[in-house]
């Protein structure tokens, strides 16, 4: 297994501001770009060589990751010129591929953290001789994903897309954003025009009778798309409860990357990040929160469960919980702000201007 596919093209509307200048996969988590998380483990596993189909502020990508040489990959790079889905991007990139027609090529989502086992996928899909196989995980309620039920032997039967009646719900099994594709297989996708592998490729695929596998691997999964799971998923990497040789430091409660100030009186918990050149005033508490480069956090804030853009501030005694506040935004002192306040980018906000307010 030498080569896969990353799916990054995504605009990440439900993150937003934090996405308003800054592709999804590209908003740091744990101290790096999200999207180093799945190039390292790509690469731990086995991978060597990465195409990533970008569309969304597609010039971000290589001006960071270069050729890829520096995590030992090598990488290039493909932009959707007009929105294709999941299956056009697939299809798009396919002539960058070195791989032969009956070779296996792994195909990543690119908002997708997990523990994945992706040596142990790509083996059941060769034993399996599967056309293509699925990374399937298990969730308590599956009426926001599509449930992939499966026979005895790991064998694909359906795809049932967001189901809601007690009746629809067949399976705990939701489809988690990780494939194997046969190289052959990618070229019958239909190019140059949108194509959702999840409502077009994969149910035509089985009505035509292909063998498509499923893998269930139940460790850490968790779906990056709103700013809560975003801020999660990064205090999850801090303190090693997701997997990733890419946090650059030692898994704990916190982590302060260089150039970053922090008072000595400051707490800091949950496995909060406090970025490059960002500043923690004295007697701030900051808990499971993401406090990006350059922002800074006055004397005496709260901040819970948050996520601070690059250059933000947050006032003296603010207290946040659950909220997001936008690269460069100006929250000034003795504010609350709770459950799910986002704050846009380069907003002002008054000293003592919102005690309390909710999306509700």
């Amino acid at each position: 297994m030498t080569e896969a596919i990353l799916l990054v093209g995504g605009k990440g509307t439900r993150l937003r501001p934090m996405t308003v200048n800054t592709p999804k996969p590209m908003v740091p988590a744990a101290g790096v770009p999200f999207l180093t998380h799945q190039l390292a483990r790509a690469r731990a596993a086995g991978v060597e060589h990465i195409v990533l189909a970008t569309s969304y502020l597609a010039e971000v990508f290589e001006p960071y990751f270069g050729d890829g040489s520096s995590l030992g990959l090598h990488i290039e790079y493909v932009t959707e010129r007009e929105p294709l889905g999941t299956g056009g991007a697939i299809r798009n990139v396919a002539s960058r591929l070195r791989s032969g027609p009956d070779e296996p090529v792994l195909i990543f989502n690119g908002d997708i953290l997990t523990g994945l086992d992706i040596r142990a996928l790509v083996d059941t899909h060769e034993t399996s001789g599967a056309d293509v196989s699925l990374h399937l995980t298990r969730v308590e309620d599956p009426r926001a994903f599509g449930l992939v039920p499966t026979d005895a032997t790991g064998r694909v039967t359906a795809f049932l897309e967001k189901p809601q009646t007690p009746e629809e719900i067949v399976t705990d099994q939701i489809n988690a954003g990780a494939y194997v594709f046969r190289r052959s297989v990618i070229d019958t996708i239909p190019a140059g025009r949108p194509v959702s592998v999840e409502r077009e490729t994969f149910p035509g695929l089985l009505a035509a009778g292909a063998h498509l596998q499923g893998m269930v691997d139940s460790t850490y999964w968790l779906d990056l798309g709103t700013p809560q799971a975003f801020v999660r998923g990064s205090a999850d990497l801090v303190m090693g409860r997701a997997p990733s040789p890419a946090v650059p430091g030692r898994r704990g409660d916190r982590l302060v990357l260089d150039g970053a100030s922090v008072a000595e009186d400051a707490k800091l918990t949950g496995g909060t990040v406090i970025g490059a050149g960002a500043t923690v005033g004295e007697g701030a508490r900051v808990d499971g929160s993401a406090v990006l480069d350059g922002a800074v956090v006055e004397a005496g804030a709260v901040v819970t469960d948050s996520l601070i853009g690059q250059g933000a501030r947050v006032g003296a005694r603010t207290v946040l919980h659950g909220a997001v506040i936008g690269d460069g935004a100006h929250v000034g002192a003795d504010n609350e702000l709770r459950d799910g306040v986002r704050v846009w980018c380069g907003a002002r906000l008054p000293d003592g201007a919102v005690r309390f307010s909710s999306d509700q």
